[in-house]
């Protein structure tokens, strides 16, 4: 019987051995993590936390324990989410975030908040229960991504910069020569009506340089489109303009090495839903590497341009007939900093950049297979909530909302600029005054007592610029503020481009046409009656 005994006791505290060694190991897996453990009880009454928790939160073991977590860890504008969660607990006994990881925010014991990945494990023990969090500090994490986040964008204006560099030469001769047709043309004109020789060829002479003024304009705005640093904005955007203004952007140099352009875009496609300046940054760059490839080409160099509506998605494909792209190099070519240019012909970052932004838009770009040549295929959404709606050309309603005769103020330090926009306005029914800058334009509108219905104003101007004088207006006139459009030569400019931003006011790019002017007069006086209509 004593051995018996013996052999019981013994067997006995080998047992509580084991499980010491087990509570052992436990404790010495969680003070060790590098991840933040808390353990809490039925109540959310802190039992344990380890070391980590410690660092990551600023709270030492003695001060934590017995303290509700809540009051710990939990911001305040989560608490009222974490007290309604524990009573459904205390009610269910059912918590919805067991076994579940999810990102939150937490509070450090210094006030501040950091991100936090959470994962919450019941433990049932004869006492009660208990719940162990797992938190992981998502700060690091966030930052670096916004660091990669940050590089990409350097890397893609760095990209951006070297194309427009390829193309400064093109454009300055693409300009060159509707610039010559408007100077020439005009100083004809003008000798024409000087000696009162005015003929129906005059008329000719206008048109010719209309249309060469607006051909300038639409290659400046291709230009700016590419270089313009801003967040994307998708919106129902026309694909055959986009493709018109792109191979205009780059047509002297494709034909100067004696290639074919064939486009075919199919009539009356539905508009994507998209950011144009992103689409034509694709668009150009599918181009330049279509013309770059036929560079080494001897006998006919040709590049096609075929867009069409296949399903819900709209379909761009780019060919040339150059060397195309060898086997061992299809699967790689999207690849970043992989080019199969020569050194110093490119940085390799085009086509890869091209399908991030494809993607962003909700479309992709793919490399097809081809007979000869290299043939890429863009594809977009389409925007189905977009109505087509065609421009029947009549005058906006120039009337303010007391149905007397809309009066705009056009701000600008070029006197002609004012002159011109005030005479378009003035033919389409809208009274105009002027200013020179923005200090003029105040004095105007404090004089006139709030009669004017809506404003015109440029950007860069002396004594008080155009950042200046929408500051007051938001500050002293807010309605009329709310009525601002800006038209500006500078939207490339950074502070220019921070500033157009922060406003949220529409903005004109000069050099612009007058229906375009009219275009934007028209919804401002559109909003503005309809705001008016709603506070009456």
């Amino acid at each position: 019987m004593t051995n018996r005994s013996g052999n019981a006791a013994d067997s006995t505290a080998r047992k509580l051995s084991t499980h010491e060694e087990h509570a052992l190991v436990y404790a010495a897996v969680i003070d060790s993590a590098l991840d933040s453990v808390v353990v809490v009880d039925e109540k959310g009454v802190v039992v344990s936390i380890n070391p980590a928790a410690e660092a990551t939160f600023g709270f030492a073991r003695e001060e934590a324990v017995g303290r509700e977590i809540s009051d710990l860890i939990v911001p305040d504008h989560l608490k009222a989410a974490h007290d309604s969660g524990m009573a459904r607990y205390r009610a269910t006994s059912a918590p919805r975030v067991l076994g579940r990881r999810v990102e939150m925010d937490a509070r450090r014991k210094d006030g501040s908040i950091i991100p936090v990945e959470l994962a919450i494990t019941e433990v049932n023990l004869s006492s009660g229960r208990l719940f162990t969090a797992n938190l992981r500090d998502l700060s690091a994490a966030r930052a670096a991504a916004a660091e990669i986040e940050r590089q990409r964008d350097a890397l893609y204006q760095s990209e951006k910069m070297s194309a427009i560099g390829s193309l400064l030469a093109g454009i300055a001769h693409e300009l060159n020569n509707p610039l010559s047709i408007v100077v020439g043309q005009s100083g004809i004109l003008r000798e024409e009506l000087r000696a009162g020789r005015a003929t129906p060829a005059s008329a000719d002479r206008a048109a010719r340089i209309e249309t060469a003024a607006q051909r300038c304009a639409r290659i400046i705005r291709t230009f700016l489109a590419i270089a313009r640093q801003r967040k994307p904005e998708k919106r129902a955007t026309e694909l055959a303009p986009l493709v018109e203004a792109s191979i205009e952007l780059i047509l002297y140099g494709i034909r100067a090495n004696g290639v074919v352009l064939d486009c075919d875009i199919e009539p009356g496609l539905p508009p994507a839903f998209a950011d144009p300046d992103q689409v034509q940054n694709v668009i150009v760059n599918l181009l330049v590497n279509a013309a770059q490839a036929l560079e080494r080409v001897q006998g006919e160099r040709r590049v096609s341009v075929r867009g069409r509506r296949d399903g819900d998605m709209l379909s761009l494909v780019v060919a040339d007939n150059g060397p195309g792209i060898r086997a061992e190099n299809r699967d790689r070519i999207f690849e970043a900093f992989f080019t199969t240019k020569p050194e110093g012909a490119g940085t390799g970052i085009g086509l890869s950049i091209s399908r991030n932004l494809a993607q962003a838009q909700g479309g992709s770009l793919e490399l097809l297979d081809s007979d000869a040549g290299a043939c890429f295929e863009l594809r977009l959404p389409i925007d189905e909530a977009a109505r087509q709606a065609s421009e029947d050309g009549r005058a906006p309603e120039a009337a303010s909302a007391s149905g007397q005769r809309a009066r705009a103020i056009v701000v600008d330090d070029e006197a002609d600029i004012c002159e011109l926009v005030a005479e378009i306005l003035e033919r389409a029914g809208i009274d105009c005054a002027t200013a020179g800058n923005g200090s003029q334009a105040r004095a105007a509108i404090e004089a006139a007592d709030d009669d004017f219905d809506i404003v015109i104003s440029d950007l860069r101007m002396p004594e008080m610029d155009g950042s200046a004088f929408f500051d007051w207006l938001r500050r002293d006139r807010p309605a009329l503020a709310d009525s601002t459009l800006f038209m500006t030569g500078d939207s490339l400019g950074p502070t220019a481009g921070r500033f157009l931003a922060a406003s949220g006011r529409p903005v004109m790019e000069k050099p612009f046409a007058p229906d375009e002017l009219i275009r934007h007069v028209s919804a401002l006086l559109a909003e503005r009656s309809l705001k008016q209509s709603r506070n009456n």
